[in-house]
């Protein structure tokens, strides 16, 4: 993975670097984070690639579960214990499912209580699942009471149970905290359940068995991806700053946001990254929007939100900082005909898509540029296993550093209990 950020980013790189230092007795405690074995501190999901246990763990369900029949897994989960799971999945197979349809097992995910999705998924159930064996629920709750999966995997359930009866409980798995309410009332009718370090926030946790297990599941190489976590850690450690990935990228967004640019666009020019980028928007939303201080996360899809989205971005209000995201990629790639069958592109003719996206992605970047606005780009090595594996792993170790930076409180969502809270008093 590169950055690239010098000539666009308009900060001065005296400035960028001072800023960075600052964060060198912040490295200090997050190198010794990196040596504990325990999760004890708030910044211990740093250490989920190196553990051991874990994935042996994750890896003994998934032999437990896993048949040639197995067709559909199931999320049941909301906010951080399903947006990373949907990220790497449709990262990696989940964008291309409705053109492989010959292709299994396949992830559905459901997060809110939408009564239309329901009840076509109580016919999906009914009509088109034959076997248990065809299924696997995969129940996510860090805190074992979460209103929304609670109430979908009780629908959910009754609608499997009244099918199959009680050998439906072997085709479910649970992952959440240890002694949680949903722990226990799991493992008393002998369900498989998977603990969530106390310590590791939902937020942070997509590189626990919260997405471990389901990918794994499906068919995606873990291994791999923990691969590419653990190389980015090392990384993200350097104290020669500005090679350091999450130290640079966060003091530009710090610099940035000082100087009023509080909105982040984060650009993908690849659709297949877009729920990467909602599990980015919750980990810098939550993480940072505190006691008034805050940078508003946005996402946008390369080139198809540049005819919805650029004339706000290119002639509106210069209050954004925006972060491109790209990988050169040239498997499988397409050419455009030479020979038009009805019209051409002058240009364009035998060019690979590949080097037609890039040529816009080229473009924008120039324009950006000439205009005057301020851009960061992350090329990432390629969109495999290992590239998402080190993007997750770069992310979550950046949005620390940006709390240390704001002084704020990166791993607690306060604000978040007030109107859950409020729900649980509207449904009494």
């Amino acid at each position: 993975m590169k950055i690239s950020y010098k000539s666009t980013s308009m900060i001065p790189e005296l400035q960028v670097k001072g800023v960075a230092q600052s964060l060198l007795p912040y490295l200090d405690t997050l190198t010794t984070v990196s040596l504990a074995k325990e999760y004890e501190a708030s910044e211990s999901s740093m250490n989920l690639p190196f553990d051991e246990d874990i994935v042996r763990h994750v890896h003994d369900a998934v032999e437990q579960k896993k048949s040639d029949a197995l067709r559909y897994i199931i999320v049941i989960g909301i906010g951080g214990s399903n947006l990373g799971t949907k990220a790497i999945y449709d990262a990696l197979l989940g964008n291309f499912d409705r053109m492989e349809a010959q292709r299994f097992p396949k992830m559905i995910f459901l997060d809110t209580n939408d009564a239309k999705f329901l009840s076509r998924m109580k016919v999906f159930l009914e009509e088109m699942i034959e076997s248990p064996r065809q299924i696997l629920l995969n129940v996510v709750s860090k805190s074992g009471d979460t209103i929304e999966t609670v109430i979908n995997f009780e629908i959910v359930l009754h609608i499997l149970h009244k099918k199959f009866g009680d050998v439906v409980f072997e085709r479910i798995v649970v992952t959440t905290d240890f002694q949680t309410k949903l722990w226990h009332a799991a493992t008393g009718k002998g369900v498989t359940c998977l603990e969530i370090p106390r310590k590791v926030g939902g937020r942070f946790s997509v590189l626990s068995p919260v997405g471990l297990f389901p990918c794994e599941l499906a068919g995606i190489d873990t291994s791999k991806m923990m691969e590419g976590a653990r190389d980015m850690r090392n990384q993200c450690l350097n104290k020669n700053v500005l090679e350091n990935p999450a130290a640079l990228t966060a003091s530009l967004l710090f610099i940035h946001a000082q100087q009023g640019m509080k909105i982040h666009d984060n650009f993908f020019f690849h659709p297949e990254l877009e729920s990467l980028g909602k599990w980015y928007r919750q980990l810098l939303a939550e993480s940072i929007g505190k006691d008034t201080t805050g940078i508003t996360p946005t996402v946008s899809i390369g080139s198809t939100d540049l005819h919805s989205m650029a004339q706000l971005y290119l002639a509106g209000p210069h209050d954004k900082f925006t972060t491109f995201v790209w990988a050169r990629e040239s498997d499988n790639d397409i050419v455009a005909p030479l020979d038009s069958l009805l019209i051409g592109i002058d240009g364009a003719r035998g060019k690979t898509c590949s080097e037609i996206m890039y040529a816009i992605l080229t473009g924008v970047k120039s324009t950006y540029s000439k205009i005057g606005l301020p851009f960061v780009e992350i090329i990432m090595s390629d969109l495999s296993e290992h590239g998402i594996g080190q993007f997750l792993q770069f992310k979550m170790i950046e949005i620390m550093m940006l709390g240390h930076l704001m002084d704020v409180n990166a791993f607690d969502q306060p604000a978040v209990e007030l109107y859950k809270r409020e729900v649980h008093l509207a449904l009494t």
